[in-house]
């Protein structure tokens, strides 16, 4: 099941990715964005309202809490319970109790925290800084910073590769940043389409899309070479993995679309309605 942020519409589509169809929609007042789904719960991020809610999958609010600010990126540490949210006004995350969203503690980054992570390994918690061009990376256990690295012009999403390494999509400069993140170093720069957004991994390759260009571009993780460029739905933003990392899904925000992609073959597997404005910015796919 994927739960894709409707930011126009303010609701969410419930899309079943066996039948490739929409199940239902929900409403989430406030213009949902952000967005992470996983173990029966969905947590969604309306900017316009301020708000971060806790759902269940059909959408009966579990819990909510207004923050003062802008919240922006969410991502889940499961082994630890708990939710981090950044708030792009002033330059900080905000840490979160998972279930009942009661705040933590706040993190401080530079100018304009937009996309988070955590590493899969549960070790890191990595911000993409956009007005500072640069990643902040904090022990995800500690919540101590443990570096800030550079970045390409305004980064804003961002994932860990299989391999542990942190791909960053820079905005502004059409590329993406690959960072070793325990030793606080950049590996490479590498060129993609214009104005990289979200960044997923799937059978041996990292797919970024690129929302002016209306595609995908996919790179090959063991020598970072370029595979291909996908066309998909009109400025592609959210992007995630599903049926056991064999398939990518891509939300098209203008063209109200769930792209479905064969990981192996690259092959366009489906388009699936959505409601207006799919954003579906986070990890949104929920494998059952």
């Amino acid at each position: 099941m994927a739960f894709v942020t409707n930011q126009s519409s303010s609701d969410v589509s419930i899309i079943d990715l066996e039948t490739r169809s929409e199940r239902g929609r929900f409403a989430v007042p406030g213009q949902p964005a952000g967005v992470v789904a996983a173990g029966g719960m969905v947590w969604v991020v309306a900017p316009e309202a301020k708000a971060v809610r806790r759902l269940s999958v059909n959408g009966s609010l579990e819990a909510e809490v207004t923050l003062d600010g802008g919240p922006t990126g969410i991502a889940l540490d499961p082994d630890r319970d708990r939710i981090f949210v950044s708030d792009w006004f002033n330059a900080r995350v905000w840490v979160l109790d998972a279930a009942s969203l009661a705040p933590i503690d706040e993190l401080a980054t530079g100018a304009a925290p937009a996309g988070l992570e955590v590493s899969p390994d549960g070790r890191w918690l990595a911000a993409a800084v956009r007005d500072a061009d640069e990643v902040a990376l904090f022990n995800a256990e500690t919540l101590n910073q443990h570096a800030t690295l550079p970045t390409g012009i305004r980064p804003y999403g961002l994932g860990f590769d299989p391999q542990g390494r942190l791909w960053v999509g820079n905005v502004g400069s059409n590329d993406v940043t690959v960072i070793e993140p325990a030793q606080a170093k950049v590996i490479t720069t590498l060129p993609v389409g214009e104005r990289p957004y979200g960044i997923a991994f799937a059978k041996d390759r990292a797919f970024v899309t690129n929302q002016y260009a209306d595609t995908v571009s996919v790179l090959d993780l063991a020598n970072l070479a370029p595979v291909a460029t996908l066309d998909v739905g009109e400025y592609p933003e959210g992007i995630d993995v599903a049926a056991g990392g064999t398939q990518v899904v891509v939300a098209g925000w203008f063209s109200n679309t769930l792209t479905v992609i064969d990981a192996q073959s690259l092959e366009t597997l489906a388009e699936i309605p959505t409601g207006d404005g799919p954003r579906a910015f986070g990890r949104f796919v929920m494998e059952e």
